[in-house]
Protein backbone atom coordinates (compact mmCIF):
# COMPACT_ATOMS: atom_id res chain seq x y z
CA UNK A 1 0.00 0.00 0.00
CA UNK A 2 1.18 3.78 -0.82
CA UNK A 3 2.19 6.35 1.44
CA UNK A 4 -0.42 8.78 1.18
CA UNK A 5 0.41 12.78 0.95
CA UNK A 6 -2.52 15.50 1.43
CA UNK A 7 -0.92 19.03 0.51
CA UNK A 8 -2.54 21.58 0.21
CA UNK A 9 -3.03 23.01 -3.20
CA UNK A 10 -1.62 26.59 -3.04
CA UNK A 11 0.90 26.55 -0.41
CA UNK A 12 2.30 22.97 -0.47
CA UNK A 13 3.62 22.06 3.23
CA UNK A 14 7.73 22.28 2.79
CA UNK A 15 8.12 19.21 5.19
CA UNK A 16 5.55 17.08 3.56
CA UNK A 17 7.03 17.95 0.27
CA UNK A 18 10.64 17.41 1.12
CA UNK A 19 9.10 13.75 2.77
CA UNK A 20 8.04 12.90 -0.76
CA UNK A 21 10.87 13.96 -2.70
CA UNK A 22 12.89 11.69 -0.38
CA UNK A 23 10.62 9.08 -1.38
CA UNK A 24 11.08 9.78 -4.96
CA UNK A 25 14.90 10.26 -4.64
CA UNK A 26 15.57 6.97 -3.30
CA UNK A 27 13.39 5.06 -6.16
CA UNK A 28 9.85 5.47 -5.66
CA UNK A 29 6.90 5.91 -8.35
CA UNK A 30 4.38 8.32 -7.01
CA UNK A 31 1.21 9.62 -8.54
CA UNK A 32 0.66 13.50 -8.23
CA UNK A 33 -1.69 15.93 -9.63
CA UNK A 34 -0.48 17.88 -12.47
CA UNK A 35 -1.91 20.80 -14.88
CA UNK A 36 -3.41 18.37 -16.89
CA UNK A 37 -4.23 15.35 -15.19
CA UNK A 38 -2.56 12.68 -12.86
CA UNK A 39 0.82 11.66 -13.99
CA UNK A 40 3.39 8.39 -12.36
CA UNK A 41 7.02 9.87 -11.78
CA UNK A 42 9.71 8.80 -10.62
CA UNK A 43 13.59 10.11 -11.04
CA UNK A 44 15.65 10.36 -13.89
CA UNK A 45 18.48 8.77 -12.88
CA UNK A 46 16.92 5.51 -11.57
CA UNK A 47 17.18 3.25 -13.88
CA UNK A 48 15.02 0.01 -12.11
CA UNK A 49 12.77 2.51 -11.19
CA UNK A 50 11.78 3.64 -14.78
CA UNK A 51 11.93 -0.09 -15.61
CA UNK A 52 9.09 0.04 -13.24
CA UNK A 53 7.04 3.32 -14.38
CA UNK A 54 7.00 1.66 -18.08
CA UNK A 55 5.76 -1.61 -16.39
CA UNK A 56 3.12 -0.01 -14.44
CA UNK A 57 1.74 1.76 -17.81
CA UNK A 58 2.20 -0.75 -20.13
CA UNK A 59 4.46 1.28 -22.77
CA UNK A 60 7.44 0.33 -24.78
CA UNK A 61 10.81 1.79 -24.35
CA UNK A 62 9.48 3.37 -28.24
CA UNK A 63 7.05 5.55 -26.68
CA UNK A 64 8.03 8.88 -25.49
CA UNK A 65 8.47 9.53 -21.54
CA UNK A 66 8.51 13.40 -20.34
CA UNK A 67 10.69 15.62 -17.95
CA UNK A 68 8.91 17.13 -15.70
CA UNK A 69 11.34 20.73 -15.31
CA UNK A 70 11.02 23.49 -13.19
CA UNK A 71 11.69 26.08 -15.46
CA UNK A 72 13.37 27.16 -18.98
CA UNK A 73 16.85 27.40 -17.60
CA UNK A 74 15.74 23.44 -16.38
CA UNK A 75 15.23 22.36 -19.71
CA UNK A 76 17.56 23.98 -21.40
CA UNK A 77 20.16 21.10 -19.57
CA UNK A 78 17.97 18.44 -21.02
CA UNK A 79 16.88 19.60 -24.67
CA UNK A 80 19.11 21.67 -27.37
CA UNK A 81 16.81 24.71 -27.85
CA UNK A 82 17.63 27.05 -30.52
CA UNK A 83 16.62 30.69 -30.15
CA UNK A 84 13.23 30.14 -32.16
CA UNK A 85 12.33 27.41 -30.13
CA UNK A 86 12.73 29.26 -26.63
CA UNK A 87 10.55 31.95 -27.44
CA UNK A 88 7.72 29.90 -28.61
CA UNK A 89 8.51 27.74 -25.30
CA UNK A 90 9.17 31.02 -23.23
CA UNK A 91 5.29 31.88 -24.09
CA UNK A 92 3.43 29.36 -23.54
CA UNK A 93 5.00 27.92 -20.30
CA UNK A 94 4.53 26.74 -17.84
CA UNK A 95 1.54 25.21 -18.71
CA UNK A 96 -0.25 21.88 -19.81
CA UNK A 97 2.26 21.14 -22.86
CA UNK A 98 4.98 18.54 -23.34
CA UNK A 99 7.85 19.53 -26.37
CA UNK A 100 9.57 16.77 -27.88
CA UNK A 101 12.88 18.38 -28.44
CA UNK A 102 15.80 16.84 -29.66
CA UNK A 103 17.89 15.46 -25.90
CA UNK A 104 21.21 16.92 -24.80
CA UNK A 105 23.92 14.32 -23.57
CA UNK A 106 22.57 14.60 -20.09
CA UNK A 107 19.54 12.56 -20.69
CA UNK A 108 20.32 8.83 -20.60
CA UNK A 109 19.97 6.67 -23.62
CA UNK A 110 16.75 4.90 -21.70
CA UNK A 111 14.74 7.32 -21.24
CA UNK A 112 15.18 9.41 -24.85
CA UNK A 113 13.41 7.96 -28.39
CA UNK A 114 15.65 4.73 -29.21
CA UNK A 115 15.66 6.01 -32.93
CA UNK A 116 15.13 9.91 -32.73
CA UNK A 117 17.04 10.81 -29.69
CA UNK A 118 14.33 12.99 -28.62
CA UNK A 119 12.66 13.63 -25.28
CA UNK A 120 9.42 15.22 -24.14
CA UNK A 121 9.84 17.96 -21.78
CA UNK A 122 7.33 20.21 -19.30
CA UNK A 123 7.31 23.07 -17.32
CA UNK A 124 3.75 22.22 -15.50
CA UNK A 125 1.90 25.07 -14.39
CA UNK A 126 1.33 23.76 -10.78
CA UNK A 127 2.30 24.69 -7.65
CA UNK A 128 2.28 21.14 -6.20
CA UNK A 129 4.51 19.93 -8.83
CA UNK A 130 6.98 22.99 -8.49
CA UNK A 131 7.52 22.11 -4.70
CA UNK A 132 7.89 18.78 -4.97
CA UNK A 133 10.97 19.78 -7.81
CA UNK A 134 12.88 22.06 -5.45
CA UNK A 135 13.36 18.79 -3.38
CA UNK A 136 14.22 16.79 -5.97
CA UNK A 137 17.64 15.59 -7.04
CA UNK A 138 16.99 16.89 -10.87
CA UNK A 139 13.78 16.37 -12.81
CA UNK A 140 11.13 13.89 -12.75
CA UNK A 141 10.23 11.70 -15.19
CA UNK A 142 6.54 11.16 -15.90
CA UNK A 143 3.69 9.45 -17.81
CA UNK A 144 0.16 10.40 -17.50
CA UNK A 145 -1.39 7.76 -15.08
CA UNK A 146 -3.98 5.72 -17.62
CA UNK A 147 -3.29 2.17 -17.35
CA UNK A 148 -4.47 -0.56 -19.72
CA UNK A 149 -8.52 -0.35 -20.07
CA UNK A 150 -9.17 2.82 -18.86
CA UNK A 151 -10.79 5.76 -20.91
CA UNK A 152 -9.18 8.33 -19.34
CA UNK A 153 -6.55 9.85 -17.02
CA UNK A 154 -6.83 9.87 -13.12
CA UNK A 155 -7.94 12.86 -12.46
CA UNK A 156 -8.12 13.08 -8.78
CA UNK A 157 -6.19 11.36 -6.27
CA UNK A 158 -9.04 9.33 -4.56
CA UNK A 159 -9.23 7.86 -8.63
CA UNK A 160 -5.07 7.05 -8.09
CA UNK A 161 -5.65 5.43 -4.87
CA UNK A 162 -8.55 3.33 -6.69
CA UNK A 163 -5.91 2.21 -9.43
CA UNK A 164 -2.79 2.25 -8.27
CA UNK A 165 -2.30 2.17 -4.21
CA UNK A 166 -0.59 -1.77 -4.49
CA UNK A 167 1.35 -0.38 -7.51
CA UNK A 168 3.33 2.67 -6.36
CA UNK A 169 5.11 4.16 -3.52
CA UNK A 170 3.44 7.75 -2.77
CA UNK A 171 0.18 8.99 -4.07
CA UNK A 172 -0.25 12.98 -3.77
CA UNK A 173 -2.94 14.88 -3.10
CA UNK A 174 -4.31 18.31 -2.93
CA UNK A 175 -7.95 18.08 -3.02
CA UNK A 176 -8.76 19.17 -6.48
CA UNK A 177 -9.65 17.61 -9.43
CA UNK A 178 -6.96 17.96 -11.91
CA UNK A 179 -8.64 16.87 -14.97
CA UNK A 180 -8.57 14.17 -17.49
CA UNK A 181 -7.04 15.40 -20.50
CA UNK A 182 -3.19 14.74 -20.49
CA UNK A 183 -0.80 17.38 -21.96
CA UNK A 184 -0.35 18.72 -25.69
CA UNK A 185 1.71 17.06 -27.40
CA UNK A 186 3.87 19.08 -30.15
CA UNK A 187 7.10 17.58 -31.36
CA UNK A 188 9.45 19.79 -32.76
CA UNK A 189 12.40 17.43 -33.68
CA UNK A 190 12.49 19.09 -37.26
CA UNK A 191 12.30 22.76 -38.56
CA UNK A 192 8.44 23.48 -37.57
CA UNK A 193 6.64 22.11 -34.84
CA UNK A 194 3.95 19.57 -35.31
CA UNK A 195 1.18 18.75 -32.82
CA UNK A 196 1.06 15.22 -32.04
CA UNK A 197 -2.22 15.14 -29.61
CA UNK A 198 -4.21 17.64 -29.02
CA UNK A 199 -4.88 18.38 -24.89
CA UNK A 200 -5.25 20.37 -22.41
CA UNK A 201 -3.34 23.19 -23.59
CA UNK A 202 -5.12 25.43 -25.95
CA UNK A 203 -3.70 25.93 -29.45
CA UNK A 204 -4.13 29.75 -29.00
CA UNK A 205 -1.53 32.84 -29.48
CA UNK A 206 1.62 31.66 -30.23
CA UNK A 207 0.43 28.30 -30.68
CA UNK A 208 -2.08 28.69 -33.59
CA UNK A 209 -0.26 28.09 -36.93
CA UNK A 210 1.48 25.27 -35.25
CA UNK A 211 0.07 22.13 -38.09
CA UNK A 212 -1.54 19.16 -36.35
CA UNK A 213 -0.53 15.51 -37.39
CA UNK A 214 -2.60 12.87 -34.43
CA UNK A 215 -1.54 10.01 -36.85
CA UNK A 216 1.92 9.70 -35.58
CA UNK A 217 1.83 7.09 -32.56
CA UNK A 218 3.77 9.02 -29.33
Amino acid sequence: MAQFFDLHPDNPQARLCKQAADIINKGGIAAIPTDSCYSLVCHLDDKQAVERLRRIRGISDKQHLALLCKDLAHLGSYAKVNNIQYRLLKAVFPGPYTFILEATREVPKRVSHPSKKSIGLRVPDHKVVQALLEHTDGPLIASSLQLGGMDEPCRTAEEAVDRVDHLVDLIVGDGRDCGAQPTTVIDWTGESPVVLRLGAGPLTGPLEPVEVDETEEL
